[in-house]
């Protein structure tokens, strides 16, 4: 039996997810019109179609910038995208928005895991090292530290953090899925973010 789905319905998942008219009314068929499957499967979709994009050439794009309502936190972010119609939609600018309001909250070190200097990383796992239970085998010793050393990622990088307007998602998937409604690949390229009287 084929289930009937109302422009109501689809409207309800398009302001929920942002993905477009004909992607909503697809979930919604293909998840007998549950909304919170159907919103599953788009983020799933969105996750997939970023995937596919991560190699395409990312030239365009937008420098965008955020300053804290008291003026003491700014942040300057570079987001790229493949093309200048997809840097001038409302989602892209959006989304780089999110991230810079994001940078200036949360405070990250670093872009990504890749961007985290090898002394640092030393330093932590030294650090990690020696809180320890030294009485524990060696393999669960190094289990432990390597758990605490994706803590310290999933703190410090952006793209591995939390997001900041809805927890249950990290950066990173919130860029896949915008790559599945904008469909052009999109990078984080930079960012910089500054606090008065911090060094």
């Amino acid at each position: 039996m084929t289930t009937t789905i109302s422009a109501t319905q689809v409207r309800e998942l398009r302001d929920r997810s942002g993905a477009p008219m004909m992607d909503c009314k697809k979930a919604l068929a293909e998840n007998g019109g549950d909304l919170e499957k159907s919103l599953e499967w788009l983020r799933k979709k969105g996750v997939q179609t970023a995937a596919k994009k991560a190699g395409r050439d990312v030239s365009e794009g937008l420098v965008s910038s955020y300053i804290h309502h008291n003026g003491r936190v700014g942040v300057l972010l570079e987001v790229n995208c493949e093309t200048d119609f997809v840097a001038k939609t409302e989602q892209f600018q959006g989304f780089c928005r999110d991230i810079a309001l994001h940078i200036a909250s949360m405070a990250p070190r670093h872009l990504d895991r890749d961007a985290v200097p090898e002394e640092e990383i030393a330093k932590e796992r030294e650090i990690l090292s020696a809180q320890i239970d030294t009485s524990k085998p060696a393999e669960i010793q190094q289990k432990i530290v390597e758990g605490r050393l994706n803590k310290f990622y999933a703190d410090h990088c952006l793209l591995e953090q939390a997001f900041v307007k809805d927890d249950s998602k990290t950066i990173e998937q919130l860029r896949a899925e915008t790559v599945g409604k904008v469909g052009e690949n999109i990078k984080i390229r930079r960012f910089a973010r500054f606090d008065v009287g911090a060094s």
